[in-house]
């Protein structure tokens, strides 16, 4: 197959998918959503009108990650129509990047222009605490393979697209100011994304600290690139499950304690992302 002819499949599968999903709901959301392990809690804040199973979705992947339900979820939030993915895929489940952010794109034909991401984090500043949330000002992408790779979808954006601002500085600035009337405790960060699924080492965490990264996961970089390709505006979050200054790692981390934290400073996050979506 030409490099043209694999363009025109995906674009014609991202068609089919969003066309179906405009179908089923009836609905155009505004925001979407992209909730990370242990976050989906935020889901429960939904109005929500239409549940739809990944399985039934023409093209969809499946998320075999404890965590992520795998559901595509529609409804009200703050008053704006959203869709909310409640659960992610992941590089290091094997799919190939334009699957991944696959998702995404359909988002973009649905009618969203600003896209929210969370995600479970390790902590690499040693200002960080357990619990914390960490709005993302910047990202570093250590992923090996771009998801932009390959032949460019013209219709969604240019073949160079621009990363001066990934993360909109006025979003940022109004969730900052919530936090703060709500007496949210925030840290803002530079989020690194590597693909895993191990965790990392003693020594590549001393890496990526000295690259400036503040929190480390394996998602939401690949996610956001494609979403700046499409012309979204983005606001991420991550939840700092575990800290990684070596006298913090006597104790190895589990997926387990991960969900438990993430669970338990979801409501503070879904408070956050619920005000910035009615004031879109």
């Amino acid at each position: 197959m030409q490099p043209n002819q694999k363009s025109e499949s995906m674009i014609d599968q991202i068609r089919e998918t969003a066309d179906f999903l405009k179908k089923k709901t009836g609905l155009s959301p505004e925001a979407g959503i992209v909730l990370g392990s242990g976050l989906g809690g935020l889901v429960d804040e939904i109005e929500v009108s239409h549940t739809i199973p990944y399985k039934e979705i023409p093209n969809f992947l499946k998320s075999t990650v404890e965590g992520h339900a795998g559901k595509f979820i529609f409804g009200k939030l703050g008053g704006k129509q959203v869709v909310a993915m409640q659960g992610r895929f992941h590089y290091y489940e094997g799919y190939p990047m334009q699957k991944v952010t696959f998702p995404i794109r359909v988002m973009k034909l649905l009618g969203v222009h600003t896209l929210f991401v969370s995600n479970a984090a390790g902590g690499l500043n040693p200002a960080f605490e357990t619990g914390d949330l960490m709005i993302i000002r910047d990202h570093i992408n250590h992923f090996p393979e771009h998801p932009l790779r390959g032949p460019n979808l013209d219709e969604f954006g240019t073949r160079f697209p621009e990363m001066s601002e990934v993360y909109c500085k006025k979003l940022i600035g109004k969730a900052k100011r919530i936090a703060s009337e709500n007496k949210i405790k925030f840290q803002t960060g530079v989020y690194i994304g590597s693909p895993g699924p191990t965790l990392e080492t003693p020594a590549e965490y001393k890496m990526f600290r000295i690259w400036g990264a503040d929190s480390t996961g394996m998602s939401t970089v690949p996610e956001v690139i494609v979403a700046r390709h499409s012309g979204m505006r983005c606001f991420g979050i991550s939840v700092i499950t575990n800290l990684t200054e070596p006298s913090e790692m006597e104790k190895p981390t589990t997926h387990e304690e991960v969900q438990e934290v993430a669970g338990q400073a979801a409501k503070k996050m879904t408070v956050i992302f619920k005000s910035l979506i009615e004031e879109l």
